[in-house]
């Protein structure tokens, strides 16, 4: 029986390709090798000394290689490549003629020699077979080269079944791609969504914050609003002699600060009050300081108590004065008691 190698070149494969084709099929059958030099038809031939074999052993029977051995032996038989094995001693004729052919008991086909009858019985499990006299005509050129075409057909129709197999299972992976990237963008966007929904809880409550601390800024606003207010009743009661009453202690119908009738009832003067209650402006600028003394106290006390209060002051060198009425006190004022230079009970002084 020709050779698979033959068997290629006769169908018009160069040799070198045809040698290629079997070596990377690792000799699996005529139907591989020939699948192999159609798809790499375009391809150039490499060097066969560095090309690795490809070991794929082969299979068992009734697996996808038995559809391109039963091709490759149809491929044999259609352009009669096949010859006659030789029959055994005793067995090369029969009373009737020359043997011409194989035949199966079992289902009558006809078969040119041993080899195709051998794979017929592996094939259908016949094991039935007896020598023949009919004799298989050989096939003309024209029925070569439709057998060839039909077995090309067949061959594309499995192609294009395995591309339409193959197309198939990418759209699947695709299709499995896709879920997963759109689960994973799925999982993103709720991921984004709970951020968002963080910053905006933060921003609401820093707003809440915000609005608290306002809060409590325009109170403090308001309680020292109402603290300066008291102060300054306080001081304008000390200065006319009166009796200051503060606001939250008079009733509804009580005015915040005694009349003067309530003053002059009183009978206290200004130079009879114990203690002096002093407001001291600096001419360096800040809030003015506030202390009560006694009476009797120095004006040299009150430079000292507005040195400790202010670094940019110094008893050797602070001067007082007066607004109203107008007056700037000496050197020698400072050994004089408050009472002594008409500061009681409340005065406001400008220290510089």
């Amino acid at each position: 029986m020709a050779s698979d190698r033959e068997t290629l070149i006769s169908f018009g494969f160069a040799p070198d390709r045809v040698d290629w084709a079997l070596k990377a099929t690792a000799g699996r059958g005529l139907q591989p090798a020939m699948d192999f030099i159609l798809e790499n038809e375009s391809k150039p031939v490499p060097d066969l000394n560095e090309t690795s074999e490809q070991s794929n052993p082969a299979g068992g029977s009734g697996g996808p290689g038995e559809e391109d051995d039963e091709e490759a032996a149809a491929l044999r038989e259609a352009l009669g490549l096949s010859v006659a094995a030789p029959a055994e001693s005793g067995e090369s004729s029969s009373a009737g003629g020359a043997v011409q052919s194989i035949k199966c008991s079992q289902c009558g086909k006809i078969f040119r020699d041993m080899a195709l009858a051998n794979f017929h019985a592996e094939k259908s499990g016949h094991d039935q077979f007896e020598e023949s006299t009919d004799e298989i005509k050989p096939l003309t050129e024209d029925e070569k080269k439709q057998r060839l075409a039909e077995l090309k057909e067949r061959m594309a129709k499995k192609r294009a079944v395995k591309a339409e197999e193959d197309a198939k299972d990418a759209k699947a992976n695709e299709a499995l791609r896709r879920k997963a990237g759109k689960d994973a963008g799925a999982a993103r966007e709720e991921l984004k969504i709970k951020e968002l929904e963080k910053e905006a809880l933060r921003k609401r409550q820093e707003k809440l914050d915000d609005a608290k601390a306002k809060a409590a800024i325009k109170a403090q606003i308001e309680a020292d609003k109402r603290e300066r207010a008291e102060k300054a009743a306080r001081e304008k009661a000390l200065r006319e002699g009166r009796e200051y009453i503060p606001s939250n202690a008079a009733g509804p119908s009580s005015p915040s600060v005694a009349s003067p009738t309530t003053a002059e009832k009183s009978g206290t003067k200004g130079s009879d009050y114990k203690d002096t209650r002093l407001q001291i402006r600096l001419s360096s600028g800040g809030p003015p300081l506030t202390t009560t003394l006694p009476s009797t106290s120095k004006l040299e006390e009150v430079a000292e108590f507005v040195a400790s209060q202010s670094l940019a002051y110094n008893v050797d060198n602070i001067t007082f004065a007066m607004q109203f009425p107008r007056r700037t006190f000496s050197r020698t004022d400072f050994s004089k008691s408050l009472k002594d230079l008409g500061l009681t009970p409340s005065a406001v002084l400008l220290a510089s």
